[in-house]
């Protein structure tokens, strides 16, 4: 069954010119919305209007790199949505954005990699990662953050916690792609369409 598309050039407009979001960040905030609403077959075209509307018309070389990171962050975005809203969901919406993305955009297997997470998961001690994932929750939920961490360590399994200093040490807090600020879009753009109000209220 194909659902009516929702995604207009009307709508993209009016996203990308909302003030209070981070420079150049309408494109991922909306991908990773998508993702978790389960509607990859969208993605695409938020892809397509953000190469006609972000990239420069600079030479070759500047347009090239601008196309590239407007593609990177898309996949970073959906990569940190995958957390919040299903590693399902995140896969059919990088496969459809992968559809949609130049052979020249794409970064192949077992070569650079701009978030560096391979090298992180190999190379540094796992002790940094989980700390720089502490800080980056820290910041995430301020004040409420240790009561948070607490509750999920004392969930009926301490696996929730542990599965939560994973998933903020190693996808959420690398900033390699996506600034702090940025990741904390996603992480917003994930949970509300989820209405998962206890999530946020913990």
């Amino acid at each position: 069954m194909t659902l009516p598309s929702i995604i207009t050039p009307t709508l993209l407009a009016s996203i990308r010119t909302k003030p209070f979001l981070p420079p150049n960040s309408w494109y991922f905030i909306t991908a990773a919305t998508l993702s978790i609403l389960n509607r990859p077959d969208e993605i695409p075209r938020v892809f397509r209007y953000a190469l006609e509307n972000d990239c420069g018309n600079g030479n070759d070389q500047i347009q090239h790199r601008e196309r590239l990171n407007v593609a990177r962050k898309l996949r970073e975005a959906l990569i940190k949505a995958a957390p919040i809203g299903g590693l399902p969901k995140a896969i059919n919406a990088l496969l459809a954005l992968k559809s949609a993305t130049p052979a020249s955009l794409l970064d192949e297997p077992l070569g650079y990699s701009p978030s560096a997470r391979s090298a992180e998961i190999f190379d540094v001690p796992s002790s940094h990662i989980l700390q720089r994932g502490q800080r980056f929750f820290d910041q995430v939920y301020g004040k409420v953050s240790r009561r948070v961490m607490g509750q999920m360590d004392r969930s009926g399994t301490e696996d929730l916690g542990l599965t939560a200093r994973l998933m903020y040490g190693y996808i959420l807090s690398n900033s390699n792609v996506l600034t702090a600020a940025e990741s904390s879009f996603v992480l917003i753009a994930g949970i509300i369409p989820q209405d998962v109000r206890t999530a946020t209220a913990l």
